[in-house]
C-alpha cells in the first residue's frame, strides 16, 4: 500500500469518494474505499479531514417549484430589513400535537442525601397547539397554548387575537408558513 500521500493519490481519493459505491452501500466508509482504491484506511481518513468530508453525515432538502419563490422572499426580507413605517409585521408559526400529560405520582422532593425523584408513569390529557407571533420591529412574542380543535380553526383564532392587538388602522403584515390550515 502506498504510504506518501500525493497529489495525485489525493486527488484519486476524492473523486472515489464523490462516486457512489458499486455494492449499493450508501456511502463509503474509509475502511472499504481504503480497500477499493487498495490505500491504508489511514490516508483515505487523513484525506478527508483535510477536506473536510464526512460521507457518512447526510441532510435532507427540499425544492419548491413556485415560480414565484424569488418575489416572495424579497418581500418578506423587505419585511424584516425595511418594514414599511407604522405599520406592524409578525412572524408567526405553530407547534401542534403537544402530548398534555400529568405523572401519576407525586414528585419525591430533594431532601439531604437524595436526589428528586420523579415517577415514570403518567396518563394522558390530550393534546394542545402552541401558536407563537414575533413582532419583527419590536421583538415582542406573543404566544397561546391552545387545546387541539381543528387547525385552522386554531390559526385563524389566534391571528385575530394577535390583530386585535394593534390599533384599528395600523397596516398589518403576517409572516406564514405554507401549512395548509393558514389557506383560510
Amino acid at each position: 500500500m502506498p504510504s506518501v500521500l500525493t497529489a495525485k493519490l489525493r486527488a484519486r481519493i476524492l473523486a472515489a469518494t464523490r462516486k457512489a459505491p458499486k455494492d449499493g452501500s450508501t456511502h463509503w466508509s474509509c475502511r472499504k474505499l481504503a480497500t477499493a482504491l487498495g490505500v491504508s484506511k489511514d490516508v483515505v481518513n487523513r484525506v478527508w479531514q483535510e477536506a473536510g468530508l464526512k460521507p457518512h453525515r447526510q441532510e435532507r432538502y427540499t425544492t419548491g417549484d413556485d415560480p414565484d419563490f424569488e418575489t416572495k422572499a424579497a418581500d418578506i426580507i423587505g419585511l424584516y430589513l425595511n418594514p414599511p413605517e407604522h405599520a406592524a409585521g409578525f412572524c408567526v408559526d405553530e407547534k401542534t400535537a403537544i402530548q398534555a400529560m400529568d405523572r401519576l405520582d407525586p414528585v419525591l422532593p430533594l431532601s439531604p442525601g437524595r436526589i428528586e425523584r420523579h415517577g415514570f408513569e403518567y396518563y394522558r390529557l390530550g393534546t394542545l397547539s402552541l401558536y407563537a407571533a414575533l413582532g419583527t420591529a419590536t421583538g415582542r412574542m406573543h404566544a397561546k397554548p391552545q387545546l387541539a380543535i381543528p387547525a385552522s380553526q386554531g390559526s385563524v383564532a389566534f391571528l385575530e387575537e394577535v390583530v386585535a392587538q394593534c390599533p384599528a388602522n395600523q397596516q398589518i403584515h403576517i409572516i406564514l408558513d405554507n401549512l395548509s390550515a393558514h389557506k383560510n
